[in-house]
C-alpha cells in the first residue's frame, strides 16, 4: 500500500478527496432541500384542500318515495 503513495502525491490526492467529499455533501443536501419531508428551511408546503369531484344532494325517504330536497 505504502507503494502507492510513491506514484500519487499525497497532498493532491486529499485535496482532490475533500473536494469531491464536500461537492457531493452539497449535492445531497440540495436534494434534501427540494423534498417536501425533508425541507427543514421552509417547512413543508401546504397542501390544497380535496376537491370533491362529486356534490351529493340530500334525499329523504318518505312512505317508500324517495324525495331530493333542494332549497331556493
Amino acid at each position: 500500500m505504502w507503494k502507492i503513495w510513491l506514484i500519487f502525491d499525497p497532498r493532491r490526492v486529499l485535496v482532490a478527496l475533500f473536494t469531491f467529499l464536500f461537492a457531493l455533501a452539497l449535492l445531497i443536501h440540495f436534494i434534501l432541500l427540494s423534498t417536501d419531508r425533508f425541507n427543514w428551511i421552509e417547512g413543508p408546503r401546504a397542501r390544497p384542500a380535496p376537491r370533491a369531484d362529486v356534490i351529493s344532494v340530500p334525499t329523504t325517504t318518505v312512505a317508500g318515495l324517495t324525495v331530493t330536497i333542494t332549497g331556493s
